[in-house]
């Protein structure tokens, strides 16, 4: 579980189920996140193996990451927490709603 437990983890996790991705790519995705701490995680994650980094042979280099067999074993247990949490939004938004109408009823 010591794997899930950094900060940004499953979002990474998240995206790269989708397939490989170039930092740059990653950053797009996770807008919110530095350079600094993603950088940090990819490393992390790929030390702990569950991801891997390969150096692309272009000019200037581009580096691309990927989910490793132990990475992609992850992806059912982020699965189900994303559709939880769509499932707390849909509550959210139908209490929000009702909420507004019984206040809007004569």
């Amino acid at each position: 579980m010591s794997l899930l437990g950094g900060a940004w983890t499953p979002n990474i996790i998240w995206y790269l189920s989708a397939g490989p991705r170039r930092f740059g790519e990653l950053r797009h995705d996770i807008p919110a996140i530095s350079a600094k701490v993603l950088t940090g995680r990819l490393r992390d994650l790929e030390t702990k193996g569950v991801l891997w980094r390969r150096v692309m042979p272009t000019s200037p280099p581009s580096v691309e990451y990927g989910l490793t067999e132990l990475g992609t074993e992850f992806q059912p247990a982020i699965a189900a927490i994303v559709e939880i949490g769509h499932k707390l939004k849909q509550r959210q938004a139908a209490h929000g709603q009702s909420s507004s109408m019984a206040t809007a009823a004569p």
